[in-house]
């Protein structure tokens, strides 16, 4: 979209919020990059020029504007609706996988060479995938700067610079301040936490473009939440989450203009990717107004749009965990699967402590689960059979499921596996992969919905009638399931 600069210029003139993370704003006569929605009087078009990225402004020599702070964007809504290798790319480096691995790791895990990366991602987002982690290490630091009381030197190591002198540089550089000074600032905003991250704690806003309806969403979760592994809690949705230095616990709860989140570490160094999760968790990168308008266009699915416009799919942490889940909950109730996937997680997974809640143990990883006895499976012997080529897969990366997964590819390799039908396949691509077309024209609650709205409801009827949903037929599903009256697709009390 930074190519249109028309289209860019009334966007910042009218100060539209929906395009934050879609672009973002370099003036030149200040040298300083701002979002779309910035506040600041907008400044001569002329003076104006457009990036697709933030790493972008900040390799061209801007820094970021103290007012809107384009670094704490919504994502772009681009590396979620997509499936080719920029798009791949994009979530590894958000899951902080350059930090981790360096640029090899990132391009063994797309399978490119580091050099293919690198072009592609210059010529799309006009920055590398160092330059691009540089800006989020960069984001990060501000983060625990701000909202944390962790000495400078931990927040360093913590946010993924090799060394004191590159955080001091970085942070100087993008955002015109050292470190000192914007925890000083944040401190005369009142905007610090009162001595949490020494425990590991991170107080923190998850943006979201608007509108948000968070019943389906939460009421999902919760309704689902496997007992020792997630919980709804005063008015927040737990989970424990297992992560690369160790392991945390997230709590997320709707606002209106955001979504409260609490963010509990065993390693700080594990605060990109917990993050990084927790928005994938929501959707929050979602377009809503490109989705609903597609939606619209339908005379069936606008009143629903109307109604509650903004609905979420609700999707996961690990797609491997949801893929185990998805089978667990074959042709049996919600809580049947959640009893099923409660004594997986006391036999096989990690015990953890939670002093602030009910979380008792990490979901087990197929490593862990390639071990169990399927006799000591309370399940009919095929859905046995299933399960346990399920692990083996994921356990010895016949199988690969996560940021990085080739949508159509997983969902070939999954079809192999016995006992995967089409409901299988893409439930996991929906919520498991993130793959925004994802349909389920044989569930029965969406057959149901179907025929109560006047829609075709067999599934090859249906199916073509969502041709004109796509590419957003994952959101059409959370419009369908919402006409049924089920605590499901409520927010809990």
């Amino acid at each position: 979209m930074h190519t249109d600069t028309e289209r860019c210029v009334r966007a910042v003139r009218s100060n539209d919020a929906r395009f934050d993370g879609w672009f973002f704003t370099a003036v030149l006569t200040t040298g300083i990059y701002c979002r779309p929605s910035c506040p600041a009087v907008p400044p001569k078009a002329e003076n104006m020029t457009f990036y697709p990225s933030a790493a972008a402004c900040q390799q061209a020599g801007f820094r970021a504007c103290k007012r809107c702070r384009p670094d704490t964007s919504p994502g772009s809504p681009e590396w979620n609706a997509r499936a080719d290798t920029v798009a791949r790319a994009m979530r590894l480096i958000h899951d902080g996988v350059v930090d981790r691995e360096g640029v090899p790791g990132l391009a063994g895990r797309l399978g490119y060479s580091a050099r293919q990366i690198e072009r592609q991602l210059l010529a799309e987002l006009g920055a590398g995938p160092l330059a691009l982690a540089r800006a989020q290490r960069a984001q990060t630091a501000r983060l625990l700067i701000e909202t944390t009381a962790l000495p400078m030197a931990d927040v360093a190591f913590a946010a993924g610079f090799a060394s004191i002198r590159a955080f001091n540089d970085t942070v100087r550089e993008v955002f015109a301040q050292s470190p000192s000074e914007l925890r000083t600032r944040a401190t005369a905003r009142g905007s610090r936490t009162s001595g949490d991250g020494a425990r590991g704690v991170i107080s923190l806003r998850l943006p979201f473009r608007a509108p948000l309806t968070p019943d389906n969403l939460f009421g999902h979760l919760a309704a689902t939440a496997v007992p020792g592994v997630e919980e709804w809690r005063d008015g927040a949705y737990r989970r424990t989450l297992t992560l690369p230095y160790g392991h945390g616990v997230a709590a997320l709860s709707p606002r209106p203009d955001h979504i409260a989140c609490r963010l509990s570490l065993t390693d700080p160094r594990d605060l990109t990717l917990a993050i990084s999760s927790c928005r994938r968790l929501l959707d929050l990168d979602a377009d809503p107004v490109a989705v609903d308008e597609q939606l619209r266009a339908d005379p069936r699915l606008a009143p629903l749009v109307d109604k509650a416009p903004g609905r979420r799919v609700p999707r996961t942490v690990d797609a491997a965990e949801f893929a185990v889940r998805a089978v667990l909950g074959q042709q049996v109730s919600t809580a049947a699967a959640r009893t099923h996937a409660a004594r997986l997680v006391t036999a096989h997974g990690v015990p953890v402590q939670d002093p602030e809640g009910g979380l008792t143990h990490l979901f087990p990883t197929p490593a862990a689960l390639a071990t169990l006895d399927p006799a000591a499976l309370a399940l009919p012997r095929t859905r046995r059979t299933t399960l346990t080529t399920l692990v083996a897969a994921l356990a010895d990366g016949s199988l690969r499921l996560g940021p990085d997964s080739d949508w159509e590819q997983a969902r070939a390799r999954l079809a192999e596996l016995p006992g995967f039908g089409p409901w299988t396949v893409e439930v996991i691509a929906m919520r498991g992969l993130g793959d925004p077309d994802a349909f389920l024209p044989t569930d029965l609650g969406i057959r149901r919905a179907a025929r109560t709205l006047g829609l075709p409801s067999t599934p090859a009827a249906l199916t073509a009638r969502a041709a004109g949903w796509r590419p957003w037929r994952a959101y059409a599903v959370q419009y369908l399931w919402a006409t049924d009256d089920h605590a499901i697709n409520r927010l809990p009390a």
